[in-house]
């Protein structure tokens, strides 16, 4: 089992990275927090892995530091949570964010991200409130601070792609864009999508 991938990044975009380990590209599933942390394509780079067998493709997850991970296996661990709606949880809400709903029972910020109901979220919160007690918020990512910056157009283009990839319709991703866009850079991807993943929030 792959537990651990450095090398050199080849291809990044939100939702996928591609490092270059020793002359094997490996395709890993990443959440927007990990998308956030990578550096530049052609940068060296190290990534904590989960690595998820089915009987028709082995899937490699990955994130930035241990307790993402950890997170992240916690999740899946709940009932009718696989490894795709993991990363979309995580993608839609900072470990931060998650953390806290868990424990102030927070159903309704769960729901908020895509593909997830309100008997799951429910089930969510049920089942990690005791699991994730001993965990720090301050552990796991919190992209607040971190750059992502690119030119305007290609931001936007990567963000809205990021977003329809979470599971949001195109009017309304398109939309919270746009309002993020009128109060934040719009050269930051990080930025863009952490304003309008906000506004849908709501």
């Amino acid at each position: 089992m792959i537990a651990y991938l450095s090398g050199k990044l080849l291809e990044k975009s939100p939702g996928i990275a591609v490092i270059d380990v020793g002359g094997v590209g490996y395709e890993i599933h990443i959440p927007l927090s990990t998308f956030y942390d990578l550096g530049e394509v052609g940068s060296e780079t190290a990534l904590r892995i989960y690595t998820h067998v089915r009987e028709d493709a082995i899937q490699l997850f990955g994130f930035t530091s241990a307790a993402d991970r950890e997170l992240f296996v916690k999740l899946i661990g709940v009932q009718g949570i696989g490894p795709k709606l993991g990363i979309t949880i995580l993608s839609g809400m900072t470990g931060e964010e998650f953390i806290a709903a868990v424990r102030t029972g927070n159903a309704a910020r769960i729901k908020a991200v895509p593909g997830v109901g309100q008997k799951t979220a429910e089930r969510t919160i049920i089942e990690l409130r005791d699991k994730i007690g001993e965990m720090s918020a301050a552990a796991v990512s919190d992209p607040a601070g971190r750059d992502g910056s690119g030119s305007s157009g290609s931001v936007y283009e990567d963000a809205l792609s990021a977003l329809l990839n979470l599971g949001y319709q195109k009017a309304a991703a398109e939309n919270a864009l746009k309002d993020a866009a009128k109060g934040s850079d719009a050269s930051s991807v990080q930025k863009l999508l952490r304003d309008a993943l906000q506004r849908l929030a709501r």
